[in-house]
């Protein structure tokens, strides 16, 4: 059985979005990636860009240099598609079995938990900055407190990494 936890670890953000890769899909549905991607081609219409997009060949190297779970797509011939939380959604529709069910019920409360943190972050940022504004910041102690709640609440920035190799020159 999956677990929430397992769901939470698949999520992970490809170009501003978070999304589940067709592989991790695959497992947690007990079906192929390949036949998943069958279904997706066979029933396209119900799943237009803003539930999935293909990952070009930049993407998924940066995919299989920091997941080391997708290791064995460096070799893959095809590219993988990644997934929204409608598209992951939508799978469970095309996917008629009773495990899918079960696990489209679990993606869909990671997902919702997902948003209600971000949410609750947000909420949490608007009443510090009403807080500044109510008392105003002439302490420097308190300053660097609020400063320090905000980096807290603000998400990482992923780091942009240096290309490892040659360079061809112009």
């Amino acid at each position: 059985m999956i677990t929430e936890k397992d769901i939470l670890d698949c999520i992970i953000r490809i170009r501003g979005k978070k999304v589940m890769i067709d592989r991790d899909l695959a497992i947690i549905y007990g079906v192929t990636t390949k036949r998943l991607n069958e279904q997706v081609k066979r029933n396209l219409s119900r799943f237009p860009e803003d539930f999935i997009f293909q990952l070009t060949k930049e993407e998924k190297v940066e995919l299989v240099a920091n997941c080391d779970r997708f290791l064995l797509l460096r070799h893959a011939t095809t590219l993988p598609y990644a997934f929204t939380e409608h598209g992951a959604v939508m799978l469970a529709c095309i996917l008629n079995s009773e495990k899918a069910i079960h696990a489209n019920i679990q993606i869909v409360r990671v997902f919702t938990a997902v948003r209600e943190m971000a949410l609750h972050n947000k909420e949490m940022l608007l009443k510090i900055q009403q807080i500044e504004q109510k008392i105003g910041i002439h302490d420097k102690e308190i300053a660097v407190i609020f400063n320090t709640l905000k980096k807290m609440l603000e998400p990482e920035p992923v780091p942009k990494r240096n290309r490892i190799g040659f360079r061809k020159e112009d």
